[in-house]
């Protein structure tokens, strides 16, 4: 942690909210208002990072306005206020500073390349202003300067990794060190003064003083999602710390380990999109994991609370990798598969966003997606190899759609999930291909998550329905599969093996 310099007098500080849309539990804003009681909260809307085509979905966006509206709520509680700007982050930051005489400003790190050169570029000038940055870990448990081989390089693999991060964690603990403890607010806070207002309002920094509300009620219009009463991500601080109580005290956790590959049943805690968003913090899922811990009555409820751990650490896996390797946010980690020879059929590509390739596990995921702006993990799995393995078709084209469909699109995640899928990332797997039919009868054998979906099969018969041989006259007006598994899979082993 950075020292900090310790001002209660007149001089103002702002906490700049990122991927941390909470007030609980959340380091940088803890640390500042312990030092600082004039303190103005803030986020800003980036285009950069707001962008439907490239970076994000509108589900993403729903939940993002609707998170920020609550912390708005929570902000005015406090006694302040967050203020939600719109623009270019390197020029309303300083400029900010500038206008209500900043002395300080607190925020938490972020690992994607894009935000890591802005918040360089942001610090260099604040910094040669005479303004104090203060900047803080709570993106993730550990670390990632903390977690390195035994020859100081980073991880490569996920099991040493994994074992790596516990180990951390663990001497953390028993060092009485306060890695895992509930960071709260402690000081009741001073809102921005009349001057002040005045100062903003008489700018260009869009800033609304008399409804603060109105740009995220705009961003919301303009992001219009129609999926929110399917979508099982909920946004604001509130409903994730329920989601999170729900998953431990209903018992969802210590049925995970076989919970988790239902994708008919609420088997996992579907706190992707907070964990993202930061609507509630990585501690706070480590922390509950540990109750459960206690209250287990046999090996399966253990064994299934830690494979909910695991996931915790394959969060923060694709996150060290990415923030150490950034040049995996634009192609494969291994170098062989730039000249993989992909066949990128439009007309297939098409079939596949759209949930119409004939082929029942297939078409029920892309429709969850499309529909509910989420996708139950086992299913990324499913169509991420059938995209890639079956149609032939480049993963960085399914990278880039999940990004602008998912609402819990997160680019180190999504990222590492298509490389893992597509044999292209650091699993020291060399080749792993998902038979969609197989998956079918093993994770959904009553198909009841497929008729959900595909309602237009429900009168199929269980065993037709999950082997895909649907006789012509009772496919109606579903189509017929679109390519054949089998070869598919042959012509795609035939193109890795002569890989170089």
């Amino acid at each position: 942690m950075p020292n900090i310099e310790y001002l209660m007098n007149g001089s103002r500080s702002i906490f700049w909210h990122r991927r941390d849309l909470r007030i609980n539990d959340n380091i940088g804003l803890s640390k500042a208002s312990k030092s600082r009681k004039n303190l103005t909260g803030v986020y800003i809307l980036d285009p950069k990072l707001l962008d439907l085509e490239l970076t994000t979905s509108k589900s993403k966006n729903w939940f993002l306005g609707n998170s920020l509206l609550e912390l708005q709520n929570n902000w005015k509680r406090l006694g302040s206020r967050l203020l939600v700007l719109k623009g270019d982050p390197i020029n309303l930051i300083p400029r900010l500073a500038e206008l209500i005489n900043i002395n300080s400003i607190f925020w938490n790190v972020n690992i994607e390349p894009y935000e890591q050169y802005r918040d360089n570029k942001i610090k260099k000038e604040l910094i040669k202003n005479n303004t104090q940055v203060y900047t803080f870990m709570d993106q993730l448990i550990i670390d990632p300067s903390n977690i390195r081989t035994n020859n100081n390089e980073p991880y490569r693999v996920y099991g040493p990794f994994y074992r790596k991060w516990l180990d951390q964690i663990y001497q953390a603990k028993s060092s009485n060190d306060n890695l895992m403890k509930c960071f709260t607010l402690s000081n009741k806070l001073v809102d921005l003064k009349d001057t002040d207002l005045s100062s903003i309002k008489d700018s260009n920094l869009n800033y609304c003083i008399n409804n603060p509300g109105e740009s995220i009620n705009k961003f919301l219009i303009e992001n219009k999602f129609r999926g929110e009463h399917l979508c099982p991500c909920k946004p604001g601080e509130h409903a994730s710390q329920r989601q999170l109580n729900s998953f431990i005290n209903s018992g969802t956790i210590i049925s995970y380990e076989k919970g988790r590959d239902i994708p008919s049943e609420s088997g996992t805690s579907e706190l992707s999109a907070a964990l993202s968003l930061g609507t509630i913090s990585c501690r706070a899922a480590w922390n509950g994991a540990q109750i459960s811990r206690s209250l287990a009555r046999n090996k399966y409820q253990l064994d299934s609370i830690n494979t909910w751990i695991k996931e915790l650490a394959w969060r923060e896996f694709y996150q060290n990798t990415l923030i150490n390797f950034p040049e995996l946010a634009k192609g494969p980690y291994k170098k062989k598969w730039f000249n993989f020879p992909w066949q990128n059929r439009l007309d297939w590509y098409e079939n596949w966003t759209n949930g119409l390739t004939g082929i029942p596990i297939i078409d029920a995921s892309m429709r969850q997606l499309k529909h509910s702006g989420w996708m139950h993990n086992r299913c990324r799995m499913i169509v991420a190899s059938f995209l890639v393995k079956d149609l032939l078709i480049d993963w960085k084209w399914g990278e880039t759609y999940f990004m602008k469909n998912l609402v819990d699109g997160d680019l180190a995640s999504n990222n590492g999930g298509w490389q893992w899928s597509a044999s292209s990332g650091m699993d020291p797997k060399p080749m792993r291909i998902f038979n969609p039919f197989r998956q079918a009868s093993k994770f959904d054998p009553n198909g009841i998550y497929i008729r959900k979906w595909v309602p237009e099969l429900e009168h199929i018969s269980t065993t037709d329905l999950l082997s895909g041989e649907i006789a012509p006259s009772e496919r109606k007006y579903y189509p017929s599969p679109i390519v054949n598994h089998k070869n598919q899979q042959a012509i795609f082993k035939e193109l890795y093996s002569n890989l170089i």
